[in-house]
């Protein structure tokens, strides 16, 4: 899993790392694909990295239009994309964060949707039909705080928070990238939006990665 919006809130320096290593046949579960270029004038931002070098074999996310390269990839048969509206994605990955058997959700009944491997059943409720979406969980999830102590306590900034926050519930290997890296004791801990119970590895960004 990899947090961020178009890449506001993504782990850049670590998904630097990743594009690095070469590693191959990656199934990324995130809200985009982000795009080409980034605001700070970057080629490849945030996960466009990963689809560009083609190191993701799989894609769950909610659109990706505003990378062109998607399309390109899925024509070509070298990549295996699944579309979830955003609020069914996130509600999936809530699910399988709180340890849920799924979330109901009216969106896509009666559309091509209903075949889709997310989906485990259509189930009637007083009369409406809804379909019954599997949780989503992952082997590690890759996310960004802008605050993070040496506990691995997370505060995010603003609408960085996005999908961030479930993701960190939803995996078994959490690594948490931080803007800054404060001492403990510096985020109140009414403050604390990922408590570090939840964190196994803290990584402080390089500034260079955007």
């Amino acid at each position: 899993m990899f947090g961020g919006f178009m890449g506001c809130g993504s782990a850049h320096s670590v998904i630097e790392a990743i594009a690095a290593s070469g590693v191959l046949g990656l199934t990324a579960i995130c809200n985009d694909a982000s795009k080409p270029n980034g605001p700070d004038g970057s080629e490849y931002y945030g996960i466009a990295k990963l689809v560009n070098s083609r190191q993701i074999k799989k894609l769950i996310a909610s659109h990706v239009g505003m990378n062109p390269q998607v399309s390109q990839l899925m024509n070509e048969g070298a990549l295996d994309v699944t579309l979830v509206p955003q609020g069914s994605l996130a509600e999936m990955i809530r699910s399988g964060g709180h340890g849920l058997g799924g979330v109901l959700t009216p969106a896509g009944v009666g559309t091509i949707v209903q075949e889709a491997d997310h989906v485990h059943s259509i189930v009637n409720v007083d009369g409406k039909d809804y379909l019954l979406e599997r949780p989503l969980r992952a082997d590690v999830a890759v996310i960004n705080g802008h605050l993070i102590d040496r506990a691995g306590n997370v505060w995010y900034k603003g609408t960085t928070r996005n999908l961030n926050q479930v993701m960190a519930m939803a995996a078994d290997v959490v690594i948490a990238e931080a803007d800054h890296v404060v001492e403990i004791g510096r985020i109140e801990p009414e403050n604390v939006m990922t408590p570090g119970m939840l964190v196994d590895y803290v990584v402080e960004r390089d500034p260079s990665d955007g």
